[in-house]
């Protein structure tokens, strides 16, 4: 469908629909923004069925609560499995191969490929999510970790934020404020009152630096957990301390809007940027796990994540099996503001609101298929994913190489079907890049001076590659 099409039938979507009474006039929006959260990483389940979809270790009550008042979509996406990628992605509702930023941290050096080229900047004529609700009538807030640069969010549609943050932003926030999770609530609870006591609609983002710095945690969280037998899943008792800490600082935001009599007219979503570290001894989403992989990798562990909504008309204890992205807040956040400005016409999300008042049925989108696309080396080799329906295919760049998957049958990833079912195979690789081409991504290419079988180790998470063996030729 060309982009022009899409979007007249998505503004008429948004203006007309059947579900359109359920949605209060111009609510007020919370986003809860968890960083580094594995999808089973909740003491709740993420698939009613599935019994790993949950932890066996960390404790999560107030966010648990929350789920159980509102939906819960097993099949929740972040757009990429890296943090400013996703962050970009929510602000202006593209996917990050669209936007051609899809990495964080710097490219490694040394491998088969040289890793496509990343932005680290939101630009200044990118339309935001803020921009538009603050058009509409909204007070914005941003707090927490913003990690897009370009002079901070009051730069990029938000009145109040904590400015232009990053990661290393948490680094001195200890007992009792572990990563400012304390903090960020206090400024956020100051920011509701300011609204309520005006009756101006809000949209507060709270991105939270948990789950980084887990060392930060509170003492008598750390203590609890290593006073607590190990999980199969998840033994590491920083992590499941700070996941505490953050689950402590959710619930007394709730409080808030409870207090303030703001529960009937709110929406709160719950989710995370990008799957957990995982593996090794620490127990992460690559260890005894439904779902494979993890943080900067195009499996499931990587890019699959808790997804929780509560708000009006949302039914309690509610769940969503249709697969769904963090970049169709764009347009649902749009709609329950009553934007009547056209939105912008790359956009790639679509609008939620029917799958939330019950109605199950694909997300009207610019294409029905989900794109996911990670040209670099971090957890894994560069790649690209499409997800149709319940068919998952992976592409790996270095050799072209696929493999199929049947998320219905298989979320962890086990049972590669590209063999057996190759024509369904060619046709999603035909589709991934189309989309590929059609969004304009940029793509890894050979490093002439690479030394077949000298790969380095990758650095998984931040750091350029190192050398050791691995060597370009010519190098130092």
């Amino acid at each position: 469908m060309i982009p022009r099409l899409f979007h007249a039938l998505l503004v008429a979507a948004l203006s007309a629909s059947a579900t359109e009474a359920s949605v209060p006039s111009r609510p007020n929006i919370i986003l809860l923004l968890a960083d580094d959260q594995d999808w089973n990483g909740l003491s709740t389940r993420m698939h009613p069925d599935m019994p790993d979809s949950c932890s066996d270790y960390h404790e999560t009550p107030r966010i648990e609560k929350l789920a159980s008042d509102g939906m819960r979509f097993s099949n929740g996406y972040s757009p990429a499995p890296v943090c400013s990628p996703t962050r970009i992605s929510l602000q202006t509702g593209m996917t990050p191969a669209r936007l051609g930023w899809t990495k964080a941290a710097p490219p490694e050096e040394g491998h088969m490929l040289v890793e496509a080229a990343s932005r680290k900047a939101i630009l200044e004529p990118e339309v935001t999510l803020g921009e538009m609700l603050r058009r509409a009538g909204y007070a914005t807030a941003h707090f927490g970790k913003w990690h897009l640069s370009g002079g901070g969010p009051e730069k990029h549609g938000f009145d109040v934020s904590d400015g232009d943050t990053g990661n290393r932003d948490a680094d001195p926030h200890k007992d009792p404020n572990p990563v400012d999770i304390f903090g960020m609530t206090s400024r956020a609870r100051d920011f509701i009152g300011n609204q309520a006591r005006t009756s101006k609609p809000f949209y507060l983002q709270m991105s939270y630096h948990a789950l980084h710095v887990p060392g930060n945690a509170m003492k008598s969280s750390i203590a609890h957990f290593t006073s607590k037998a190990p999980g199969r899943m998840h033994r590491d008792p920083e992590r499941a301390a700070i996941s505490l800490d953050l689950d402590t600082g959710v619930g007394l935001l709730l409080d808030a809007v409870r207090e303030l009599g703001l529960e009937k007219n709110t929406y709160i979503i719950y989710m995370a940027d990008n799957g957990g570290g995982g593996g090794g001894a620490k127990g992460g989403n690559r260890r005894a796990t439904g779902l494979r992989g993890g943080k900067g990798g195009l499996w499931e562990g990587g890019i699959r994540v808790p997804f929780i909504v509560r708000g009006p008309g949302v039914k309690p204890g509610a769940w969503c099996h249709q697969p769904v992205v963090a970049y169709d807040w764009f347009p649902t956040f749009c709609r329950w503001a009553g934007v009547k400005e056209p939105l912008p016409a790359t956009l790639d999300g679509g609008d939620l609101t029917p799958l939330l008042m019950g109605e199950d049925r694909p997300v009207q989108r610019r294409s029905s298929s989900l794109l996911f696309h990670f040209p670099h080396y971090q957890g894994d080799t560069p790649q690209s994913a499409l997800r149709d329906g319940n068919w998952k295919l992976l592409l790996r760049h270095e050799d072209g190489s696929r493999m199929l998957f049947d998320l219905s049958k298989d979320p962890g990833e086990r049972n590669d079907l590209s063999e057996s079912r190759v024509q369904e195979a060619a046709r999603l690789e035909r589709e991934l890049r189309a989309r590929l081409d059609e969004a304009g991504a940029r793509m890894p290419g050979p490093d002439p001076d690479f030394v077949p079988g000298s790969d380095p180790t990758p650095a998984r998470g931040g750091k350029e590659g190192r050398r050791g063996k691995g060597q370009r030729k010519g190098g130092p």
